[in-house]
């Protein structure tokens, strides 16, 4: 497929007036804003391009899909109606994430380890958006006041979990599919009440944005476990977050690096 093609199916699949169309040739990358609120997104056209030939339609779909939630939550904001506090909810990134939006706001953060960082998102039911500073100015809010709605909304959320067992060690599988998975290490209340029925060493990961895990070590046969798992679910997520677990212990989050002992054991045999 080539770059004129995706756009002709683009523009075929999102017809409107209020769409405008701007094709970078120099860069491959397509620019579609809502002349309506002044506001839009860039697209990178091989990034497309390569899900197209992975998936298919599909891939399309996914694109149409994001492009109009996105516009959706754009005039949301635009008319003030996504100002409540039950809507205001933190999300976990990597620290290579990008701390400004493409036209250079910064978005809202707060610190949380070294390799994960707190983010903030308006949610709208299907899909959420990330807060940026001007955002936070359109709901009169301060960053410690986002903070604490979102801290809030967080302990508010389902902490049921699925439990499996791997060479006597016990994982803990928290996947509601929500977008808020990952988030769920900032529930401190929870990662308390795990650790108290925890027999070994409690470790937490978030591999990725749709899940989180909870590791009961007790041997070192599981830190080999975990950290396959931990990468398994790095690379096969959408939103990947950190490959590298966390040692949990008296309320603070170590990041550990985990080496296959077992198997270099027996590569040196």
């Amino acid at each position: 497929m080539k770059s004129s093609e995706l756009i002709g199916i683009l523009k075929s699949r999102m017809p409107g007036e209020e769409i405008r169309w701007s094709f970078d040739r120099e860069k491959d990358s397509l620019r579609i804003e809502h002349t309506g609120i002044g506001q839009g997104m860039t697209l990178g056209i091989p990034q497309v391009i390569n899900r197209y030939k992975a998936k298919g339609d599909a891939a399309i779909d996914e694109v149409v899909y994001t492009i109009s939630e996105t516009f959706k939550a754009m005039e949301l904001e635009e008319s003030g109606a996504i100002a409540e506090s039950d809507q205001i909810f933190p999300v976990i990134r990597s620290t290579s994430f990008p701390e400004e939006s493409r036209e250079g706001i910064r978005f809202v953060t707060m610190d949380h380890t070294a390799e994960t960082r707190v983010y903030f998102a308006l949610d709208i039911g299907n899909t959420y958006r990330l807060i940026d500073e001007n955002m936070l100015n359109s709901l009169s809010l301060t960053e410690a006041q986002l903070q604490e709605m979102a801290k809030f909304q967080a302990r508010k959320l389902s902490t049921s979990v699925k439990q499996d067992e791997v060479a006597g060690n016990i994982f803990y599988f928290l996947n509601e599919n929500d977008g808020y998975d990952a988030s769920r290490i900032l529930n401190e209340a929870f990662l308390k009440e795990m650790k108290e029925k925890i027999q070994g060493d409690m470790t937490v990961s978030v591999p990725h944005q749709d899940v989180l895990i909870i590791g009961d070590i007790r041997n070192e046969t599981g830190y080999d476990v975990l950290a396959q798992m931990a990468m398994h679910f790095f690379t096969n997520g959408k939103v990947p977050i950190t490959s590298l677990s966390f040692v949990y212990e008296d309320g603070v989050l170590d990041p550990i690096f985990i080496m296959a002992k077992n198997r270099r054991e027996q590569e040196e045999k």
